[in-house]
C-alpha cells in the first residue's frame, strides 16, 4: 500500500483528468472542424455539377467552410454563447451551402428568377465584408472584455449581471401567464383547433379572413405566443426557487405549454416560429446547464436546421410531396433559400441610386404607427426588393446585408456588422453565467439567439412588432432592483448554509456562559492528591467519554 502525500496525489489525478478532457475535446474540434468544413462542402462539389454560371461558388463555399470551422469550435467549447452560435448557423446554411448549391447548378431560388450572374461575384464580396466585420466587432469585444477583467479583479460587470439578475417576480409572472393564456385562448378560438391542426395553407387563410391588415395579424400572432412563453420561462424559474406550491406551479405549467404547443405546432405553424418555441422549452427544462447537454443541443439543432429544415414542410401543406431529390437537392430552386438573391437585389436597388438613406430603419423603428397616418410609409424590404424587381411573389426574405444596402450602402454593411459582431459578444458574455442561475438573462437567451435566424432572414419590419412584444414581456416579469438584492441575498444565504458543517452538539451538563463549569476553569481542576480519572457524569460530558 503506498504512503504518499494525498495532496499531491489529488493535484496529479486532477492534472490527468484536465489533460484528458482537453485531449478529448482536442479530438472533437478536429472531427467537427473535418466533417463540417470539410466533409460536407467536399460533398457538395462532388454530388453537384458546376454548370459555370460564374465562380461566386468559390467564394460561398469558402464562406461554408469559415462557418463550420466557427460552429465546430463553438461545440468544442461548450459554452452558452447562443447568439455566435445561431449566426454561424444562419450562415452555414443560407450564405454558404444554399447558394453554393444553386450557383453550381444553375437551380436558383424560384422567388427570385431572372438573376444577372454578373451579380454573383459581387454579392458574394458583400457577405465576406459583413463577416469580417463581424469578426471585427466581435475581437473588439472580447479586447475590452480582457481589459476590463484586468482591472476589475477578473470579473466583468456583464457577468456579474448574469449571476445579478436572477429573480423574476412572482406576482407579475403570474399576471402575465394569465393574459398570455387570454390571448392564446382567443387565438385558438377564432381560428378553430381544427383549422389549427389541418394544414398550413388552411390555417393561414383562416388567419388572414380574421385580420385582414397584415401588421395586426402579424401582432395577435405574437400575442398568442409570446406572452405565454415567456410566462413559462419566468413561472419555471419562481418554481425552482420557490419553497411551496411546487406542485401547483407544475401544474399550471404544463397546462400552459400544452395550450402554447396547439398555438405553435407541427402542422400549421412556421417553420422558424415552432422552432423558437421548441427551443426555448426545451433550455427552460434545464438543456443549458452542463456542458454535455449544451454540445448535445447545438449539434442537434445543427442536425435539424440542416436535414430536418429542406423537408419539414413535405406534410404540412394541402397535397403532400414527398420526391426526394438527394441532400443537396433540397437547395436547388427552393424559395427558401432566396437570402443570397435578394443580397443581390438590393445591391443591384443601391446600384440603381434608388437607395433613401435610413428610410427602410425609420419604417422598421416607427413599425407601429399605422398606414392611415403615415401614408408612405415603408414596406418590408423584401417586398420593397420585390417590387423594385416585378415579381408576382412578394412575401420574400430580406437579410440583414440586404436591410443595410438599402439604408446606405455598403458602409452601412460595414458599419452595421460592425454593430452586431460587439453586441452578440456582449450578450453572449451575459448568458453564460446566466443559465445556471435561472435568471431574466436566462429566459433572454432561450427566445431569442434561435429567433435571431428570423432577424437575419428578414425582413426586419415584419419581425419589429414580435420582437417589441417579446422584450416587453420580459421587462414586465423583471424583479425590481431592491427585490433582486434580497432574492440573490436570500439565495446567497441558502447555498452558505447547505455548504457549511452541522453545529457540533453541546456538553450535555455544562450551561453555556457558566465559567465555573468551563473545562478551562481553574476550580474544574481535581485537587491535588484527587483521582485523575473523571468521574462517570464528566465523562459522560465530555467528548470522547463513554
Amino acid at each position: 500500500m503506498s504512503t504518499g502525500f494525498p495532496l499531491r496525489d489529488g493535484r496529479m489525478a486532477e492534472r490527468n483528468g484536465h489533460s484528458g478532457r482537453a485531449h478529448a475535446a482536442a479530438i472533437g474540434g478536429v472531427v467537427l472542424v473535418a466533417f463540417f468544413a470539410g466533409v460536407i462542402p467536399l460533398l457538395l462539389v462532388v454530388d453537384v455539377p458546376d454548370v459555370g454560371r460564374s465562380w461566386a461558388w468559390t467564394l460561398t463555399i469558402g464562406v461554408a467552410v469559415w462557418a463550420g470551422v466557427r460552429l465546430s469550435l463553438l461545440i468544442v467549447a461548450g459554452e452558452a454563447r447562443l447568439f455566435d452560435f445561431f449566426f454561424w448557423l444562419f450562415v452555414y446554411i443560407f450564405m454558404g451551402l444554399a447558394p453554393t448549391v444553386q450557383m453550381r447548378s444553375g437551380l436558383l431560388s424560384t422567388t427570385t428568377p431572372g438573376m444577372n450572374p454578373d451579380l454573383d461575384v459581387p454579392t458574394a464580396v458583400i457577405v465576406w465584408i459583413g463577416l469580417l466585420c463581424y469578426e471585427l466587432g466581435r475581437l473588439a469585444a472580447m479586447l475590452r472584455e480582457r481589459t476590463l477583467r484586468a482591472h476589475q479583479g477578473g470579473t466583468l460587470g456583464a457577468e456579474r449581471a448574469g449571476h445579478r439578475v436572477t429573480g423574476v417576480s412572482r406576482a407579475r409572472t403570474l399576471i402575465l401567464l394569465a393574459l398570455g393564456v387570454v390571448f392564446s385562448a382567443y387565438f385558438v378560438l377564432k381560428i378553430g383547433v381544427g383549422t389549427l391542426l389541418s394544414s398550413r395553407d388552411t390555417a393561414f387563410a383562416a388567419r388572414q379572413a380574421a385580420w385582414p391588415d397584415p401588421a395586426t395579424r402579424s401582432v395577435m400572432y405574437a400575442l398568442a405566443i409570446y406572452p405565454l412563453l415567456v410566462g413559462v420561462g419566468a413561472l419555471a424559474a419562481v418554481r425552482r426557487r420557490a419553497d411551496r406550491h411546487r406542485a401547483l406551479y407544475l401544474v399550471i405549467l404544463l397546462a400552459a405549454t400544452v395550450l402554447l404547443l396547439v398555438v405553435v405546432n407541427p402542422v400549421s405553424s412556421a417553420r422558424y416560429s415552432l422552432g423558437t418555441v421548441w427551443f426555448a422549452l426545451i433550455v427552460y427544462a434545464g438543456a443549458m446547464l452542463t456542458a454535455r447537454r449544451r454540445r448535445i443541443v447545438m449539434g442537434a439543432a445543427i442536425a435539424g436546421l440542416i436535414f430536418v429544415f429542406p423537408i419539414a414542410d413535405a406534410f404540412r401543406r394541402v397535397t403532400v410531396d414527398v420526391t426526394w431529390d438527394g441532400f443537396f437537392g433540397e437547395y436547388k430552386g427552393s424559395p427558401d433559400y432566396d437570402a443570397f438573391w435578394q443580397i443581390a437585389n438590393a445591391y443591384s436597388f443601391v446600384h440603381d441610386g434608388l437607395v433613401v438613406a435610413g428610410q427602410q430603419a425609420l419604417g422598421m423603428l416607427f413599425f407601429w404607427v399605422p398606414r392611415a397616418i403615415w401614408a408612405d410609409k415603408p414596406v418590408d424590404t423584401g417586398i420593397l426588393l420585390a417590387n423594385y424587381r416585378g415579381y408576382p411573389f412578394t412575401n420574400l426574405s430580406a437579410p440583414f446585408w440586404a436591410e443595410a444596402l438599402v439604408n446606405g450602402g455598403v458602409i452601412v454593411v460595414a458599419v452595421a456588422f460592425l454593430a452586431l459582431g460587439y453586441l452578440l459578444r456582449r450578450f453572449d458574455t451575459r448568458l453564460v453565467p446566466a443559465f445556471a442561475d435561472n435568471g431574466l438573462w436566462a429566459i433572454v437567451g432561450a427566445i431569442f439567439p434561435v429567433y435571431m435566424l428570423i432577424l437575419l432572414r428578414g425582413s426586419l419590419l415584419q419581425a419589429s412588432g414580435t420582437v417589441t412584444i417579446a422584450v416587453a414581456c420580459i421587462l414586465f416579469v423583471a424583479q425590481s432592483a431592491r427585490a433582486g438584492r434580497d432574492a440573490t441575498a436570500a439565495d446567497a444565504g441558502r447555498r452558505l448554509a447547505l455548504r457549511l458543517p452541522a453545529p457540533r452538539p453541546r456538553l450535555a451538563d455544562r450551561p453555556r456562559g457558566d465559567p465555573s463549569r468551563s473545562p478551562t476553569s481553574r476550580s474544574a481542576l481535581p485537587p491535588s492528591g484527587a483521582p485523575s480519572h473523571p468521574s462517570g457524569d464528566d465523562a459522560r460530558g465530555r467528548p470522547g467519554g463513554s
